[in-house]
């Protein structure tokens, strides 16, 4: 299982690093051997091989890569559960180092009362905080909602 984690991790990064590959996913115009064809190529450069490289050519010969996305962060949610941990979607407006990440794992520890599998993505729009969804539970500490927030009350006062 944690080859199939590491391996749909790898594809999910070259994703969010590609734009090239996130329109070959997401365009209806690509046909479904073209799609498992570049699927194919792109695996192979990666090393994704084995269970996970099969189930990315088949959600490509079947036109469901645009699902892709949705079905790695429903896997990474299953796998956290059957290691007993609890998983977390963190947006920060900056890259977290080693430690912010450990600390910020012992603070959703002692909320979800499990360990948490965390998973970063950078969103500099944000300007500053976090936002950490977990389960159906979302904390938001983020400048632009504070902002927002701030804007919207002012125009309730003039």
């Amino acid at each position: 299982m944690a080859k199939v984690e590491a391996d749909l991790n790898s594809f999910e990064a070259l994703l969010s690093g590609s734009a090239d590959l996130t329109r070959l996913i997401n365009s209806p115009v690509f046909s479904s051997e073209d799609q498992a064809r570049a699927i194919a190529a792109v695996a192979d450069k990666a090393g994704i091989t084995g269970l996970a490289g099969n189930f990315l050519r088949v959600v490509a010969q079947n036109r469901r890569l645009f699902a892709v996305p949705g079905m790695i962060r429903a896997f990474r949610q299953i796998a956290a559960e059957a290691r007993g941990e609890t998983a977390a979607e963190v947006t920060s407006a900056h890259e977290l180092t080693a430690a912010q990440q450990t600390e910020l794992k012992a603070a959703l520890k002692s909320v979800a009362g499990k360990d948490v599998a965390i998973s970063v993505t950078v969103d500099p729009s944000l300007l500053g905080g976090l936002v950490v969804k977990m389960g159906s539970r979302q904390i938001d500490t983020s400048l632009k909602t504070k902002l927002n927030s701030l804007k919207l009350a002012l125009k309730e006062v003039g």
